[in-house]
């Protein structure tokens, strides 16, 4: 006697989460915060030349929505496609990487107290 299992997949969890990872991701560099929930991110790009073989560097910007502004200038992000936010902005901040030691420091600033 031939059992008969059912092997449907469990597509409610699987198919989002496919969706989501097809889409591009890249880490690269905050270079600009001066828009509201807007980031540049400058990404590097290093690839070898077809014919001499050299490894040159080509940089790229993109703009990223940042609905919480909370990336600031130096700090490493990971950025995720999007749909078209606006005429230039088609990404959207997925991480913050790593905090810039620059930003730390200008959180810190010390007070100074003019003397009579």
């Amino acid at each position: 006697m031939a059992e008969t299992v059912n092997t449907t997949p469990a597509t409610t969890d699987t198919t989002t989460e496919a969706a989501a990872s097809r889409r591009n991701e890249k880490v690269g560099l905050v270079v600009s915060t001066k828009m509201q929930k807007t980031i540049v991110v400058e990404i590097e790009m290093r690839k070898a030349h077809p014919k001499y073989k050299r490894v040159m560097k080509s940089n790229k910007k993109f703009y990223a929505h940042d609905e919480q502004n909370s990336a600031r200038v130096g700090d490493v992000v990971r950025i995720r496609e999007a749909r078209p936010l606006s005429k230039l902005k088609r990404w959207s901040l997925e991480e913050i990487v790593r905090r810039s030691s620059l930003a730390q420091a200008e959180e810190k600033k010390p007070v100074v107290i003019a003397a009579k």
